[in-house]
């Protein structure tokens, strides 16, 4: 305290000096109309980019929070999408002729559930690669559900705890999903066999069948994992080999799994159903 004191006698009169400015400020700011505007005008400039600089550092340490709640909304957006692809796809009013005519088959198609999660740990240079998800059996994820991303297809959920999910890969040597051609509807098995993580195989595609480059391949629907439509990716190159009975063809796939930041697990609430009665019939999945 001693020193405070000692302090403010040695400067007193500068002290003195810049209390009376001040108060020379205030009475002009005060009893003059075009300095406290002016004054005013300038407090609220940089008070107002003190406040912008902020709400940006504020809002950069809510970036998580808002991309999660970001991904809710889009996986509600895309629910309603899949619902709408799957009510085009059942309905046969454009396929009936004049004789027989039925409004609408849309009691045939049943909605899919999205579950929004966050990529937490992922890997592409392997032989057999998975991701880790943020989301697990408290959101509703079980084992065997599909993973897609905002532009094509993932994998599917290998095992579930209590609060995370993980995948396993479409760039996973033992995956197979069952897909098509679009403009044909032939459909075939995509595979990955190691290697560019961005080109799968499609198998199985008969000789007969003209496949072309750059046609679109998607997910067929003859599964309870992936609905019908998603997007797998586009053909590089296609060969036909005389030895062979199939084409050999190249699929430039959509997602890059490189970049992947959020996923939607896709839930079929019939899946169970189906899958018990596909068995009892000794209908065995050999692919997804």
């Amino acid at each position: 305290m001693r020193n405070l004191f000692a302090f403010i006698y040695r400067f007193r009169a500068f002290l003195l000096f810049v209390l009376l400015e001040v108060l020379c400020v205030f009475l002009i700011v005060r009893y003059n109309t075009y300095q406290g505007a002016a004054f005013f005008n300038s407090a609220t400039k940089y008070a107002g980019q003190v406040l912008e600089f902020q709400s940006g550092v504020t809002d950069y340490f809510r970036l998580a929070s808002i991309n999660n709640t970001l991904a809710r909304e889009n996986a509600l957006l895309r629910e309603e999408l899949l619902d709408f692809r799957k009510q085009s796809i059942t309905d046969s009013t454009q396929s009936l002729d004049t004789t027989y005519y039925a409004s609408a088959d849309t009691l045939k198609q049943y909605p899919y559930l999205l579950h929004a999660g966050r990529v937490i740990n992922n890997s592409v240079r392997r032989t057999n690669n998975y991701l880790t998800l943020s989301i697990g059996a408290a959101d509703g994820v079980k084992p065997g559900m599909g993973v897609i991303a905002s532009n094509g297809t993932v994998g599917r959920i290998k095992t579930v705890s209590e609060k995370y999910a993980t995948v396993t890969s479409l760039l996973h040597s033992q995956l197979l999903i069952s897909a098509k051609i679009k403009k044909s509807n032939t459909f075939g098995t995509i595979k990955w066999t190691g290697g560019n993580y961005r080109l799968a195989n499609l198998e199985y595609i008969p000789l007969h069948v003209k496949p072309a480059k750059g046609d679109t391949i998607v997910t067929s629907g003859f599964n309870t994992v992936f609905p019908e439509g998603i997007m797998v990716g586009t053909i590089s190159s296609v060969e036909k080999e005389m030895d062979k009975s199939f084409y050999t063809i190249k699929v430039k796939l959509a997602v890059d799994f490189a970049q992947l930041s959020y996923v939607y697990v896709v839930e079929n609430p019939y899946k169970a159903e189906r899958d018990t009665l596909e068995q009892n019939a000794g209908i065995l999945p050999d692919e997804q």
